[in-house]
C-alpha cells in the first residue's frame, strides 16, 4: 500500500501525555493532522481544572486534533496514579485491538513548583519533590504500563519532551534535575526497546510560544510580536505546532531508530525534515543564541 505522503501517520496510533496545553498539544495536534488516532491525556478538562487553573482542556484539544484531520479522543487521566494509567492503556488496548505506534510523554505542570530565585539549600524542599514527582515519575509510571503495547508489536516510537539538549545548566536545581532526568529517561528506553525494534528519542523546542507565554508576555498569538519590544529573544520564538511538527515527522521516519537515544531539537530537525513553522518560518533558537547570546552566556552546549 502506498503511504499518503500528506497523511503518513494514517492507521497509526498515538498517545500523548499531558496534552492539555503548550508543546504537549503542539504535538497533539501535528500527529492528528498526519493523520493518527491520538489519545490526549491531562488533568484539566471540561468536568473540571487541574490545580493549575488553567482553562485549557483536554477535550479542546481532541477537538483541534480530529479537526485537523486525525482522530482526538480525549481521556482524563493523572499520571502520577498507576490506577489510572492502567486504566487508560488498558482501554487503549481494547479500543484499538492492542495497537499503539507513539508514546509521547510531556507532563509537566511544574512552572508554580520552580523556585528561579533561589539555590538548593534555601528553597522548599517539599515544593521541589513534588517538581520531581510531577515531572519525572509520571513519566516513568506512563512509560511501564504503555510500552508492553509497543514492544508487542516490535515497532514505533517513544517521545520525551524536555527543555534544552544539552548538559548546561538550566538555572533552577529542581528544574534541572527534571529536565536532565528526562533525557536521561529516553536513553534508558532506548537500550531497553532496542531489541524490540522500538526507538526512543528526548526533544526540546527553542523558545516555546505557549498559550502560558503568550500570557506573560500580555499578548496573543496574532499580534505576539510586540513582545518582542519586552524580551528581544521572543522575536525568535516559535508555536508549539513547530515542536509538533518535528515528532510527527520522526514517528513518519521508517529510519528513525538510527536517532534512538539521542536528544534532538526541532532546530536541527527542521533541516532534516523540511518542516516549517504555522507561518511557515523555520525558527533556529541555537542559531539565534550562538549570534546574540554566546558571548554574554556562553555556548549553549554540546547535544547529549
Amino acid at each position: 500500500m502506498t503511504q499518503d505522503v500528506r497523511r503518513p501517520l494514517a492507521g497509526k496510533v498515538a498517545l500523548v501525555a499531558g496534552g492539555t496545553r503548550g508543546g504537549g498539544r503542539g504535538i497533539a495536534v501535528e500527529l492528528g493532522a498526519a493523520g493518527a488516532t491520538v489519545y490526549v491525556t491531562g488533568r484539566s478538562s471540561s468536568a473540571g481544572r487541574s490545580a493549575l487553573d488553567r482553562p485549557e482542556t483536554i477535550e479542546e484539544t481532541a477537538e483541534r486534533i480530529t479537526a485537523a484531520g486525525g482522530l482526538g479522543i480525549a481521556v482524563r487521566t493523572d499520571h502520577s496514579r498507576p490506577d489510572e494509567v492502567r486504566a487508560l492503556v488498558d482501554r487503549i488496548a481494547s479500543d484499538q485491538d492492542g495497537r499503539l505506534d507513539v508514546l509521547v510523554n510531556s507532563v509537566w505542570g511544574g512552572d508554580p513548583l520552580t523556585d528561579w530565585e533561589h539555590p538548593l539549600w534555601e528553597q522548599d524542599v517539599d515544593t521541589g519533590l513534588r517538581l520531581l514527582r510531577q515531572a519525572v515519575e509520571t513519566h516513568v509510571i506512563t512509560s511501564r504500563y504503555a510500552l508492553p503495547l509497543l514492544v508487542a508489536r516490535k515497532s514505533g516510537l517513544v517521545v520525551e519532551v524536555t527543555d534544552g539538549n544539552t548538559a548546561r545548566y538550566r538555572g533552577s536545581f529542581f528544574y534541572d534535575m527534571a529536565k536532565s532526568a528526562v533525557i536521561r529517561l529516553a536513553v534508558a528506553q532506548a537500550a531497553e526497546l532496542k531489541p524490540h525494534g522500538v526507538a526512543a528519542v528526548a526533544i526540546t523546542p527553542g523558545f516555546l510560544r505557549s498559550e502560558a507565554m503568550l500570557e506573560h508576555f500580555g499578548v496573543t498569538e496574532d499580534n505576539w510580536r510586540e513582545a518582542a519590544s519586552q524580551d528581544p529573544n521572543f522575536a525568535h520564538s516559535e508555536t508549539p505546532a513547530y515542536l509538533g511538527r518535528a515528532v510527527a515527522a520522526l514517528a513518519a521516519d521508517p529510519d528513525v531508530m538510527a536517532k534512538s537515544g539521542r536528544a534532538l531539537a526541532t532546530w536541527g530537525l527542521y533541516r532534516e525534515y523540511g518542516f516549517t513553522d504555522a507561518d511557515g518560518t523555520q525558527p533556529d533558537f541555537a542559531a539565534h543564541w550562538a549570534e546574540n547570546l554566546a558571548e554574554q552566556y556562553g555556548p549553549l552546549g554540546d547535544p547529549l
